[in-house]
């Protein structure tokens, strides 16, 4: 019997982009795409091992109280999953361990960074080196962006893409890192996306690169490439009429979103199921 591609979103606490994302998931072939609330995990009712995948949706976890993403991950760190003792954190990190796959979008991000699975260098999970700040332009930013994607990055999730165009919706975007943190990022290339011009030449130039991020980061990988955070939403671009020219420009009918998660769905395929 076949094996299936098992795929979990987690909502609650602010999240609103649950229903999209696991959308894209069901969307990309995925069997089984299950949107579960933290508060279940935590009770022990639902267990991350039974997942292939683990999506961190967008939304405003929190109501970005305390900075974006904060809070939610003072509670990944400190809560403990009912009658095993362990930290849900614990439960994340062996997901990680096991080879398996997370992407975190905007909020999913910024939850990535603040509980150090991300950029995560030496190997080292669960220590935070980098954040995502307030935007430059000091107001919420709901734009299209172009993606460069750098073809050096491990990223599992952006394999045989070269540039894409998606949404950006928050007022917390400015990937920052202390200098010698950056370096060490671009040094082994764990940039998958940079903000763009018309050319899908990087820029820092305002609003191609709508929040100012050094570098003109707009997502980074692990050096696995199997953990991957974006701050543009891949999953607000599945079909044609989605884009905001669909109606007078030679769109395609897949929107470039769907490769993405495409990409997520054929590597567990191909690398655990077989294992499982």
């Amino acid at each position: 019997m076949k094996k299936s591609v098992r795929a979990i979103t987690i909502s609650g606490n602010g999240t609103n982009c649950e229903i999209e994302t696991a959308f894209a998931f069901k969307l990309a072939g995925a069997e089984v795409s299950d949107i579960v609330h933290i508060s279940r995990i935590v009770a022990g009712d639902v267990r991350l091992d039974d997942y292939h995948i683990l999506a961190l949706a967008g939304g405003f976890l929190d109501g970005d109280d305390l900075g974006a993403a904060k809070a939610m991950a003072n509670r990944v760190k400190f809560a403990h999953i009912t009658g095993t003792g362990r930290r849900l954190l614990d439960e994340i990190l062996g997901f990680v361990e096991a080879g398996k796959l997370i992407i975190g979008i905007c909020n999913g991000f910024q939850l990535m960074v603040k509980i150090g699975l991300l950029p995560a260098l030496g190997g080292t999970y669960g220590t935070q080196s980098v954040t995502i700040t307030n935007n430059d332009s000091g107001r919420f930013e709901d734009r299209w962006v172009r993606l460069f994607i750098e073809p050096d990055c491990p990223s599992i999730f952006t394999r045989g893409i070269r540039h894409l165009t998606f949404p950006v919706r928050h007022g917390e975007g400015k990937f920052v890192a202390p200098p010698a943190v950056l370096s060490a990022i671009e040094a082994k290339h764990l940039v998958v996306a940079r903000y763009a011009d018309e050319n899908y030449t990087p820029t820092m130039s305002y609003p191609l690169n709508p929040n100012g991020s050094l570098s003109s980061v707009a997502g980074i990988c692990d050096q696995t490439g199997r953990l991957m955070a974006l701050m543009p939403h891949p999953e607000g671009y599945l079909f044609r009429s989605q884009h905001p020219t669909w109606t007078r420009g030679n769109i395609p009918e897949e929107g470039m979103g769907l490769m993405v998660f495409k990409n997520a769905v054929t590597y567990v395929r191909e690398n655990l199921i077989g294992g499982r």
